[in-house]
């Protein structure tokens, strides 16, 4: 059975409370489902359960310190921020609560939530006269306004003796909350069609002309695609990458091969996004046994373009798919990215500077400007898993234009 959060990143918040101590079984249970956990405690969480519970449970150190001269930069909040795809704070006491709706990051927890992009949830757990508070209720109120997601609290016994609403949500419904959060149906009942990762271009049987592209953004826009609903078929070169769950993967070598996939492919393909990045050219003729050393100091190699696979798709006949191109650029970023919208016939490009290490090919991060008709959007510096979210937003809704208007 397919576990609902295999391969999603969550940073579980831990805040004082005497329900911090279910914090425990709410890791245990996230990874039960296929989560990777990591923890940040406040200074009162640590009154009510020790760092040493979670970093076991989790098998990460927990993060505990605003400014930590353990990470990069000693800026632990922002490198956190970026790793997650999804952040639960969980009990969230009303202290915690009320400087969230204030803006306020002064310490670990709520500057996390400050720097994230990603989705940020909160599940109350208090005293049911302090739930019950206008003071309490405006501050929810406020933190709702910024697209926070609330998970309410259940009534019942609580750990003062009284009886209400207050208790932190059942650990299960939890669970079950976090995971339908990742399911979305703005591309149900497409058919979506990923290229990732690099291509490889023999030289002879051991070697070959390849580029440094790690798949990464490519896979994490087909599982995002997933997530929102589509069949994906994920046409992938050599990488080491997990498959995504429930996203069909066609493996090829060559830009030959993936060409010829994608063609085999694309008839019954309502979204095409080609995000692999193919050798732009490969030997003649290869040899057919290794090429053995020589008292030569130079080894000439004749080279032929390879297939342009986004070229070839605009000038199907019939039915084209909604087409999305990748610009990887080291220089003139919007200027070649725009160039490249207009030769190939494309609806969309999304364009990326991998010449800056921090966002480059082997990176988790990624930071793009995402080029249409009537569209110039920047999304900033963010995790790979993220931009893939929101580039799948835009292109669900750009998709659905074109249907209205087309």
């Amino acid at each position: 059975m397919t576990k609902r959060l295999s391969n999603k990143r969550i940073l579980l918040g831990v805040t004082g409370g005497i329900a911090a101590y279910k914090s425990a079984e709410i890791c245990r249970r996230l990874q039960d489902e296929g989560a990777e956990i990591r923890t940040a405690m406040t200074s009162a969480a640590q009154k009510f359960i020790t760092p040493l519970t979670l970093q076991a449970l989790s098998r990460n150190p927990v993060h505990l310190d605003l400014l930590d001269a353990q990470t990069e930069s000693a800026m632990g909040h922002i490198e956190v921020a970026r790793w997650a795809d999804l952040i639960l704070i969980a009990p969230a006491s009303a202290d915690f609560i009320s400087r969230l709706a204030q803006g306020r990051s002064d310490d670990l927890l709520t500057a996390i939530c400050l720097a994230a992009d990603c989705k940020v949830v909160v599940a109350p757990s208090m005293n049911r006269s302090m739930w019950e508070k206008n003071a309490t209720q405006n501050n929810m109120g406020e933190i709702q306004k910024r697209k926070i997601k609330i998970l309410n609290p259940d009534e019942g016994d609580q750990a003062c003796g009284e009886v209400g609403v207050g208790r932190l949500m059942e650990v299960r419904n939890i669970v079950n909350a976090l995971s339908e959060m990742f399911e979305t149906h703005s591309l149900s009942g497409k058919q979506v069609l990923v290229t990732a990762g690099p291509t490889r271009e023999a030289i002879d049987p051991v070697r070959y002309i390849s580029n440094h592209s790690s798949g990464k953004q490519g896979y994490a826009i087909a599982e995002a695609a997933m997530e929102a609903g589509a069949a994906v078929t994920l046409i992938s070169g050599p990488t080491n990458l997990p498959v995504p769950a429930r996203v069909k993967i066609v493996n090829v070598e060559s830009a030959d091969e993936m060409l010829e996939k994608t063609l085999s492919i694309i008839e019954s393909t309502d979204i095409f996004i080609s995000v692999a990045a193919v050798a732009d050219f490969k030997v003649e003729s290869p040899a057919s046994s290794k090429i053995k050393k020589t008292g030569e100091l130079k080894l000439s190699l004749e080279l032929s373009k390879t297939p342009d696979i986004l070229l070839e798709i605009s000038k199907l006949n019939g039915r084209k798919p909604f087409t999305v191109g990748f610009a990887a650029e080291t220089e003139n970023l919007i200027k070649n990215a725009e160039k490249k919208l207009r030769e190939k016939d494309l609806d969309l490009i999304v364009a990326n500077n991998v010449s800056d290490p921090t966002i480059g090919f082997n990176s988790d991060l990624n930071e793009v400007t995402v080029l249409g008709h009537q569209l110039h959007k920047t999304f900033p510096k963010s995790s790979k898993k993220t931009l893939a979210r929101n580039l799948v937003v835009v292109i669900a809704e750009k998709c659905l234009d074109s249907i209205s208007y087309g």
